[in-house]
């Protein structure tokens, strides 16, 4: 469908709405849960460009604790948003007797919808691909430097053991704290994972509303085209029965001033004899 076909399907109840006929009149119901959807949908476009942000320090320097966990509660409060507009297309795609700027509509939040969504999923994956190497090079660095305290214990003098076991118990109780801080990022890992496969599933189904939707805009948009081309038709049918029929009242225009000639030829003629 072309880019002046949908301006033409956009205005096209405008046109034609009748305030008896139920097909184009205005659903107001529909149109506030549109709109709220569509306000929804640009406060997620606004997270995404905020997490886009925050992912891109993850790996490096800038990393911190709190860029993490800003990016733990980006990545759930859009995944919940996301989750919540898909429930409301759902809703969207089974509104009965819309008309054709509403089915329009619809048709346009599910592709806004989808364009978002396979944004957000590529930063999910991006996320989760730098959470999982920096959780595991943080566990390699604990086993290694755990095995390296070890060795140092075990090469220690008699008159040194009470000082190392309390050494040990402070690094002890360092490496349990780090340990701590591992599974917490590897519970957030399987979380985002979870919410991966979640989205992916939401993604399929919006991709199949897209493609039925697809479908009956070009059907829509088809029949916009035939009632352009008959009414550009009728037009020039109308043009040419006009033309024809200005010619048709000049030609009795002439016959009858022909025969008013000739009927004042023949009074002339009688009154004149």
């Amino acid at each position: 469908m072309s880019f002046q076909d949908s301006n033409a399907l956009e205005s096209q109840p405008t046109a034609w709405r009748r305030d008896d006929d139920p097909e184009y009149a205005d659903d107001p119901e529909f149109n506030r849960f549109t709109t709220d959807l569509s306000d929804k949908l640009f406060s997620l476009t606004a997270n995404i460009s905020r997490l886009s942000n925050q992912v891109a320090l993850l790996g490096t320097k800038r990393e911190t604790d709190r860029v993490r966990e800003r990016v733990q509660d980006l990545l759930e409060e859009t995944s919940n948003g996301f989750k919540e507009v898909g429930e409301g297309l759902k809703k969207v795609q089974a509104w009965h007797d819309l008309g054709p700027s509403q089915k329009f509509t619809q048709g346009k939040l599910n592709q806004e919808f989808k364009a978002s969504l396979t944004e957000f999923q590529v930063l999910q994956r991006q996320a989760l691909e730098k959470q999982r190497a920096s959780a595991t090079a943080a566990r390699t660095a604990l086993e290694d430097g755990g095995g390296e305290r070890q060795e140092h214990t075990g090469g220690q003098q008699q008159q040194q053991q009470q000082q190392q076991e309390q050494l040990r118990l402070a690094d002890q109780s360092e490496v349990d704290f780090q340990e701590s801080l591992i599974i917490e990022r590897e519970s957030e890992i399987r979380n985002i994972e979870q919410s991966v496969g979640e989205l992916n599933e939401l993604f399929r189904d919006v991709a199949h509303m897209v493609h039925e939707q697809g479908q009956s805009l070009d059907i829509i948009s088809d029949n916009v085209t035939s009632t352009r081309d008959d009414t550009r038709g009728a037009d020039r049918e109308l043009r040419t029965a006009s033309r024809h029929q200005r010619n048709a009242r000049n030609k009795a225009c002439c016959l009858l001033l022909i025969l008013a000639v000739v009927l004042t030829v023949v009074i002339l003629a009688v009154v004149l004899g």
